[in-house]
C-alpha cells in the first residue's frame, strides 16, 4: 500500500493526513497544501506570543479569544498557494481585529508578512499592497486617534516616530517579495527559452534525419526500380543482362540499408559519433555509376572542390537527388553536372535535356524542399525550374568558408 500511493506514512502526513487529500489525484497533487510549514508557524506565533505578552502587562491579558484569533491568522496559511488574496485580505483582518481589541504584539504581524509575501510573488501586487496598507493604516488609526476608546484602558498614543518604523519594516518585506517575484518569473522565463531551445534543436535534428532518409532511399529505390524493370523484360531474352540488374539492385540496396542503419543508430544513441564518415563529393564516381546503372550518363565538368564537411555533404545530397529527379521524371538520358567557383562560393549546376515524363518535372515536394533546406542552412541558395530550351536545370550557390558555429 506505500508503494501505490507513493511512499509511506511519512510521504503522505508531510502534506496533512492521507485522508485529507486522495492520493494519486494529479489535481489534487499539483496543489498540495503546505502543511509543515502552517504547522511550524502557527506553533511559533503562539508560543512567540505567549512568551512575549509576560513583558506587556499594560496590554490587554491574552485569553482564548485572542489565541482563537492568532490560530485563525496561522490557519489560513494553509490556502495561501491556491488562494493568496483571499488569505492575503483574510490575514490582515484577522490581525488587524487582533490588535484593535488590545492583545499583546509578537510574531502575529509574520502571518501577514507571510500571506502578502505569497500573494505578490504569485504575481498579485494589487491585493498584496491593499492588504498590507490596511493593515497599516488600521493599526496607525488606532495607535495615533482611537487609542483612548479601545482596549486596553490608560493606552497611550504610540507616536509618529514608532508609525513610521513599521511602515519601514512593511516596505522593507515587499521589497523582499517584489525581488523574489522578479526572480521567479526570470527563472521561469529562463526555463521556457531553454526548452523553447530544446524544441528547435530537436525539430532541427528531426528534418535533418528526415532529408538525409530521403535522399538515400529515393535515390537508391529509384535505381532498384529502373533495375528490377530491366531485369524483368531481359529475364528470358537476355538471362546476363537481367543477372547484371540483379547485381546492380543487390548493390544499391545494400548500400542504401547501410546508410538508413547509421542514420537510425544516430537516434538510439543521442550525442553517439556515426561510425561511418559522412559522405561527399569524393563519392561523385559512385554517384555516376549508380546513374549509369540505371541507365543515365553523366557527364561531369570542372573537379570537386575541398569543402568543409556539412557543405561537402549538402552539395553531394543534392547532386544525388537531382540525378535520382532527372531517372525518375526526365525522359533524358543524358545529364550534366558542371562544378565552378565563384569568389568565395561553390556553384553546382545539374541539368538535363528532358522532355518530362509526368507532372512532377524535375521532382516535387520533398526532394526539392530537401535541397534548398540543405542549402539555407549553410546561407546558400538552390534555384530550380525548366529551362528555356527544354528540360530541367538545378543551380545551388554553396559558401565554400562556413562560420565555425555551422
Amino acid at each position: 500500500m506505500e508503494e501505490e500511493h507513493g511512499g509511506g506514512p511519512s510521504h503522505w502526513w508531510r502534506y496533512g493526513p492521507p485522508w485529507w487529500n486522495r492520493p494519486g489525484d494529479p489535481e489534487v497533487h499539483r496543489a498540495r497544501l503546505p502543511w509543515r510549514s502552517t504547522a511550524f508557524l502557527t506553533a511559533f506565533v503562539l508560543i512567540g506570543t505567549h512568551f512575549a505578552a509576560h513583558d506587556q502587562q499594560h496590554r490587554v491579558q491574552l485569553d482564548g479569544y485572542g489565541r482563537a484569533l492568532l490560530l485563525i491568522a496561522s490557519v489560513l496559511l494553509l490556502w495561501r498557494h491556491r488562494r493568496p488574496v483571499p488569505v492575503a485580505f483574510g490575514t490582515a483582518t484577522t490581525v488587524l481585529l487582533y490588535l484593535v481589541l488590545g492583545y499583546p504584539y509578537g510574531p502575529v504581524l509574520l502571518t501577514v508578512a507571510v500571506a502578502c509575501f505569497s500573494a505578490l510573488v504569485a504575481g498579485h501586487r494589487r491585493a498584496a499592497w491593499a492588504a498590507i496598507g490596511l493593515l497599516w493604516a488600521g493599526h496607525a488609526l488606532v495607535a495615533l486617534w482611537l487609542y483612548r476608546r479601545l482596549p486596553p484602558a490608560g493606552d497611550e498614543s504610540a507616536g509618529l516616530t514608532q508609525e513610521i518604523v513599521i511602515a519601514t519594516w512593511v516596505l522593507a518585506v515587499v521589497a523582499l517579495a517584489e525581488l523574489a517575484r522578479v526572480r521567479r518569473e526570470q527563472w521561469a522565463r529562463e526555463r521556457a527559452d531553454r526548452a523553447q531551445a530544446a524544441r528547435r534543436r530537436a525539430d532541427e535534428e528531426r528534418l535533418r534525419i528526415a532529408r538525409e532518409l530521403h535522399d538515400v532511399l529515393a535515390h537508391s529505390i529509384s535505381v532498384i526500380n529502373v533495375q528490377a524493370s530491366m531485369g524483368l523484360t531481359l529475364l528470358d531474352s537476355d538471362p546476363e543482362q537481367a543477372r547484371a540488374a540483379l547485381t546492380t539492385i543487390k548493390a544499391a540496396s545494400k548500400e542504401a540499408l547501410g546508410e538508413v542503419r547509421q542514420v537510425l543508430a544516430t537516434l538510439r544513441a543521442p550525442g553517439a559519433a556515426p561510425r561511418a564518415p559522412a559522405p561527399g563529393l569524393d563519392r561523385l564516381p559512385e554517384l555516376v555509376e549508380q546513374a549509369a546503372a540505371a541507365g543515365l550518363t553523366v557527364e561531369i565538368e570542372g573537379g570537386p572542390p575541398q569543402l568543409p564537411p556539412g557543405a561537402d555533404l549538402a552539395a553531394f545530397r543534392i547532386v544525388q537527388e537531382a540525378l535520382t529527379n532527372v531517372v525518375r521524371h526526365s525522359g533524358s538520358r543524358h545529364a550534366r553536372v558542371r562544378f565552378a567557383h565563384d569568389g568565395g562560393a561553390l556553384r553546382l549546376r545539374i541539368d538535363d535535356d528532358g522532355p518530362a515524363t509526368g507532372a512532377d518535372a524535375g521532382g516535387s515536394g520533398n526532394g526539392l524542399v530537401g535541397m534548398r533546406e540543405r542549402a539555407a542552412a549553410l546561407g546558400g541558395t538552390i534555384d530550380a525550374g525548366p529551362r528555356p530550351d527544354g528540360g530541367f536545370r538545378v543551380l545551388a550557390v554553396l559558401p565554400t568558408h562556413l562560420r565555425e558555429d555551422q
